[in-house]
């Protein structure tokens, strides 16, 4: 830590609103430096004891009624919102990024180095998926629909230069480092994002549900386990904290056996972690912390045969592959997984890989020969 005492270093983040992946993140840099300022566009979490006695400073954003709140109404703000950052007086600046952060602008003499969660997927990887999901009501999804691929493409090359303005980008995958290199002509270095293992209590005898966790949105496919557990009757339980739209519409047509639980605690969820016969992980994504929980209480995981689940996983012993987004793929999955045995600790020693431990040691270790 001797090269990083007398370093002045803040930590830019996309926004700070609800608590996912980049937010377990960035609780972990702020513990490796608990002295880093924050800049975000906007914060919203002020009663987390993550945040407790830090300096964070916002964008304009913050103080724009309406806008503040929704991602997809600020689009086109904050890339000058990051850009009005004066970050001259810092040595380091760690971006924790999926969106704009990493656009912030600093003098040569700082190295700045981008955590990278995913190149924007709304401008990049998930472009059309975006632009077809987007949903204002009234005239703004007319204007939105006619207007949004020009816009788009201008944040589109914006993003491109703003990428070229750091000086390392780490990647929190392979797959999330080969989509850095294919938009940004980037290399990155992969260190994976960190678990608290010890947070999980190892649980051998299982309740006859599965699970599924996360917020209810289009591309987190709560709708494929819906279609698929209303036909194969098993208990599932799915665990959201975003009431919206899609949830009422997903619970309104969900049987008996599909249990929803809506803003339960940290404390409810990992018990329902560790009880669980299987956890459910039925997307595309870069990384996503929640099935390593899982195997960290000794829970398999069934799994879409996609991107960085190809990288962390022990194929029948740790978690069950299905090959397509269908409720027929899925319940073959399920059927499948059911005929099954598996070894317990051999679940828990594949997340041991992730464990925050290893994330704190591999983050030092790049900064530090970077001073050096």
């Amino acid at each position: 830590m001797d090269l990083l005492k007398e370093k002045k270093i803040a930590i830019v983040c996309d926004w700070i609103k609800d608590w996912g992946g980049a937010e377990q993140v960035l609780a972990k840099l702020l513990e490796i430096f608990p002295n880093a300022d924050i800049f975000t566009s906007v914060f919203f979490q002020e009663n987390n004891p993550v945040f407790d006695w830090k300096k964070i400073t916002t964008s304009f954003i913050q103080k724009i009624p309406f806008l503040n709140k929704s991602h997809k109404l600020a689009l086109t703000l904050r890339p000058l919102a990051f850009e009005s950052f004066d970050l001259s007086s810092y040595d380091i600046v760690i971006s924790s990024s999926s969106a704009e952060s990493k656009g912030v602008i600093t003098k040569p003499e700082t190295i700045h180095i981008v955590y990278c969660h995913t190149p924007t997927r709304y401008f990049w990887s998930h472009y059309h998926e975006y632009l077809n999901m987007m949903e204002f009501g009234g005239i703004l999804n007319f204007i939105w629909k006619k207007f949004a691929p020009r816009l788009i493409h201008n944040l589109r090359q914006w993003d491109f230069v703003a990428a070229q303005r750091a000086d390392f980008f780490l990647a929190n995958s392979k797959n999330t480092a080969s989509r850095i290199k294919k938009y940004y002509s980037r290399e990155a270095s992969v260190i994976y994002p960190p678990v608290n293992i010890e947070e999980f209590n190892l649980e051998e005898k299982k309740d006859d549900y599965y699970l599924y966790v996360w917020r209810c949105i289009p591309y987190k496919k709560f709708d494929l386990i819906v279609d698929a557990f209303n036909k194969n009757w098993k208990k599932v339980i799915l665990v959201t904290n975003t009431p919206n739209k899609l949830y009422k519409e997903l619970k309104k047509k969900s049987k008996e056996n599909i249990i929803w639980k809506l803003n339960i605690s940290r404390k409810e969820t990992i018990k329902l972690f560790e009880k669980a016969k299987a956890f459910l992980f039925p997307v595309e994504e870069d990384f996503w912390i929640v099935p390593v929980e899982a195997q960290a209480c000794w829970t398999p995981v069934i799994a879409l045969k996609k991107w960085w689940a190809l990288e962390t996983v022990i194929d029948s012993e740790t978690w069950i592959f299905f090959e397509e987004q269908t409720e027929k793929s899925l319940n073959k999955a399920i059927e499948k997984f059911e005929k099954m045995s598996f070894n317990p600790k051999k679940i828990r020693e594949n997340a041991l890989k992730f464990d925050e431990k290893i994330f704190k040691e591999n983050i030092l270790n790049f900064i530090k020969q970077k001073l050096s």
